[in-house]
């Protein structure tokens, strides 16, 4: 049977070095998410090529014996240098590790390539990376079709929930709450975060005091959702961690 060869564009999610000097690599394309493997990568051209944030362009092929495909050539497409500032890299680096918990191999979405790429651009651009990162990090969780529950007690099923749940980051009424409420800008942005526009998000962006309860709710949600994302408490602001402990 023939090798099959393909080519694709897309941005590096992942990036791990094996000890023997070749590169696994994990792709957010239109086409889905590809995991390939760049043997000897280190050692050649494909090191720099292949590094985590950069919009590549690769011809991979794939035998029926083989789990991962491999990369053959990669052509460097586009790259956000300003990315590698601390300020912008930790949420670069959350936004890389969002998607790739959140989107399969295989799955075909144009859309969820086009809106984490606009993520990228958001982090490096933007004068206040951390909103964007939050901002996007919901809307991702929208297209991905996992929505928090907003309308709706978590536990009871009141209407108006408006505190929040420790357990499960979603909504609680003040019945079946411990903590106190959320601050208005915070409870509406939870509530309409999926259902508004990119632009229109933006443009009410929620004080920083109020952030670390957000963070702490979108780890809570997307912990018991879809999983851990491991490197979570050095990616989102230290308040945020800290009082999620």
């Amino acid at each position: 049977m023939r090798s099959r060869t393909a080519n694709r564009s897309g941005v590096v999610i992942r990036r791990r070095v094996l000890p023997a000097g070749d590169i696994i690599v994990t792709l957010l394309t239109p086409q889905g998410k590809l995991k390939a493997i760049a043997r000897g990568g280190v050692r050649g051209p494909l090191s720099s090529r292949l590094n985590l944030f950069h919009h590549v362009g690769v011809q991979v092929y794939q035998t029926p014996q083989s789990d991962l495909a491999t990369v053959k050539q990669a052509v460097l497409e586009g790259a956000l240098p300003r990315l590698a500032e601390p300020e912008r890299y930790a949420f670069a680096h959350l936004m890389a590790e969002f998607a790739d918990a959140l989107f399969q191999e295989g799955e075909f979405s144009e859309q969820a390539f086009d809106l984490f790429a606009g993520a990228l651009r958001g982090v490096a651009f933007q004068p206040d990376p951390e909103w964007v990162a939050l901002v996007m990090s919901y809307k991702l969780l929208g297209l991905a079709g996992i929505v928090p529950q907003t309308a709706r007690c978590a536990r009871c099923g009141e209407d108006h929930p408006a505190h929040p749940d420790p357990l499960g980051g979603q909504l609680l009424c003040g019945t079946c709450a411990a903590l106190p409420p959320y601050p208005p800008e915070a409870l509406d942005f939870l509530r309409q975060a999926v259902r508004r526009s990119v632009r229109v998000s933006m443009d009410r962006p929620v004080p920083p005091d109020q952030r670390p309860a957000l963070w702490r709710a979108l780890e809570r949600f997307v912990t018991v959702q879809v999983g851990g994302v491991q490197s979570w408490r050095q990616l989102v602001p230290a308040e945020g961690v800290a009082a999620s402990a």
